[in-house]
């Protein structure tokens, strides 16, 4: 029998675990090819694969952000060759699942829960006697009838073999983010959340984690990334793995995880900062609300004060790179509610903030009582939400604008100084600043066409001259001052037009050359010749001491001189500057 599993993928770098489990387990009885793609691929070009390979069964593995590109392939495939057996599976359709068989006849059976061994017994039915009814944990057809069978009982982890020793995945190892669980399961109860329905955390076995780990390492993985929804849930088993990490971590490979920050004990960060190598460890962290009544409803229990304490120590420590989760749309939290989480959050200036939006997934206990709070969302995947009693959709579509411009401005890191400056001592909140910019890009029909770097800098600045800035000589320093320290190599265009015209740029090289003191001992150190000054080199007039405001935050009304060296040989730009009559 020829069986495939496969996955539409959001992107090529992921990877599909759960189809891996699937083809390890089913071995030796059942020799599984996985074929992977991603939801961009054309439907055509993934319909003529599969159907090339002369397959049997196929079975998909099934979520929010590919269920619509699966349906098709389906589709299609089952018009051209019904004597495929189509299997789905994942947590897309493991909930209302006679409402999948109802809707889509082209779909012949559907996986519910934990796959492996209901997958396994489902094949040896189909290659005897079909007897259907003895696999626990499926629905299926039988004379125009859709059944469906009691799910089995949850499978001893420490049994299952690793889903990573295979051969055709070593090429790709180091190109892809590799997913690992060490868990399955969470102890808490969040009403938005699939983990929620299932009961308890079950552990697989360590030492045959350790050695997935240093398989995937040796054979070239650079990013790995824990599935596990609490990974810190067991501070002695988080420590373990944490210093298993340090030990014996190779060079280049970055770990990410999920914790719950509010439980991480102040003796973990501060080992963390003192033993982790910057860079080795990465912390995913949901926050989702700062609002007591609204995460009392969700059934979250979170310690805000708790949690900031986590975040400022992991920060302090500037070792681990922290990605912050918002969801708007909970129950009872309106704009202004939200508006404060906001600022509550980026109040400890993560590396990253996440906006989302509330999606309400099938079997949670928030589209359980949809009705409760009067919520309208999306019919099809990804299911977010449209509104609900206290937030309109005019107001979705506000948060929705700073969204945008939070991913461009913030988590994109491109112009941090001037971010900074314009969230603490212009806009009264950063939510403000966020949301005043988000709404007149979209009204300048900035987020239906793309741009390139230099855009970015010129529509921020368009913005601040529209509400007519005071300080816009100060933020336009600062502004080229973020855009040349991100530059590798001497830029062709900057977005302004140069502050110097040809002779005065002149004067200052040779004021330079004169007196190399004047941009300190690393300038000194560099020993450029007027050649280097004229071929690596930028110079910019600012209104103000950038030096004094980058080390003391103060702004002092003074022209100073930046000069930017993009460093040829190691592919890095240095900033001086300097106080001077020019």
């Amino acid at each position: 029998m020829n069986v495939i599993c496969s996955t539409l993928n959001a992107k090529y770098i992921h990877t599909n675990l759960a189809i891996r489990y699937l083809k390890a387990f089913a071995a030796p009885e059942f020799e599984i090819r996985i074929k992977e793609y991603t939801i961009k691929d054309p439907v055509m070009n993934i319909v003529s694969d599969l159907y090339l390979q002369k397959p049997d069964v196929i079975g998909f593995s099934c979520y929010i952000w590919n269920i619509e590109e699966t349906l098709k392939v389906v589709n299609m495939l089952k018009k051209i060759d019904p004597s495929i057996s189509i299997v789905l599976g994942g947590p897309e359709v493991t909930y209302d699942t006679a409402w999948w068989m109802e809707n889509y006849p082209e779909i012949d059976f559907i996986v519910i829960g934990e796959g492996e061994q209901t997958f396994k017994q489902l094949l040896t039915e189909m290659e005897s006697s079909q007897a259907f009814e003895n696999v626990p944990g499926i629905a299926y057809r039988k004379n125009g009838q859709i059944h469906s069978t009691l799910q089995r009982n949850k499978l001893d982890l420490k049994e299952l073999p690793s889903p990573y020793r295979f051969s055709e995945d070593i090429p790709q190892l180091a190109k892809r983010v590799t997913y690992i669980e060490t868990s399955r399961g969470c102890p808490f109860s969040c009403q938005f959340c699939l983990s929620s329905i299932e009961v308890g955390v079950r552990y697989f076995e360590r030492e045959k984690i350790k050695d997935d780990i240093r398989y995937l390492m040796a054979n070239g993985a650079k990013t790995i990334k824990f599935v596990d929804r609490t990974f810190n849930i067991s501070r002695s088993y988080a420590m373990e793995m944490f210093q298993f990490l340090i030990d014996e971590h190779l060079p280049g490979t970055v770990f990410q995880f999920e914790i719950t920050a509010d439980i991480m004990r102040p003796e973990v960060i501060e080992f963390l900062n003192q033993n982790a190598p910057r860079g080795l460890f990465r912390f995913e962290i949901g926050v989702q609300s700062t609002n007591d009544f609204t995460n009392e409803l969700v059934r979250r229990k979170q310690n805000f004060e708790k949690l900031k304490r986590t975040v400022t120590m992991v920060k302090e420590g500037k070792k681990i790179d922290q990605h912050l989760d918002l969801i708007a749309g909970l129950p009872e939290e309106d704009y202004s509610s939200f508006r404060k989480t906001f600022n509550d959050v980026f109040a400890m200036r993560p590396e990253e903030l996440q906006l989302g939006f509330l999606k309400m997934l099938r079997g949670t206990g928030v589209r359980i009582r949809a009705e409760e709070h009067q919520y309208v969302y999306m019919d099809h995947s990804p299911y977010e939400i449209l509104s609900n009693n206290l937030l309109s959709f005019d107001d979705i579509v506000r948060i929705k604008q700073v969204e945008d411009v939070l991913e461009k401005y913030w988590n994109d890191h491109r112009m941090d100084t001037t971010v900074e400056y314009l969230v603490t001592n212009v806009f009264s909140t950063p939510f403000d600043f966020f949301q005043e910019f988000g709404t007149y890009w979209d009204e300048q029909g900035w987020s239906r066409i793309g741009h390139q770097l230099e855009d970015l800098f010129r529509r921020l600045i368009s913005f601040l001259e529209e509400k007519s800035i005071e300080q816009l000589d100060i933020i336009s320093g600062l502004m080229k001052y973020d855009y040349l320290k991100s530059h590798k190599y001497k830029p062709r265009k900057p977005w302004w037009n140069p502050t110097f015209d040809k002779s005065e740029r002149s004067a200052v090289y040779h004021q330079v050359i004169n007196n190399p003191k004047l941009l300190g001992q690393t300038f000194l150190d560099l020993q450029l010749n007027e050649k280097d000054l004229y071929k690596h080199t930028m110079v910019e007039e600012l209104a103000f001491n950038l030096e004094k405001y980058l080390s003391a935050g103060i702004i002092e009304k003074q022209p100073s001189c930046l000069l930017a060296y993009f460093e040829p040989a190691k592919e890095q730009t240095l900033i001086f500057s300097y106080v001077e009559a020019l």
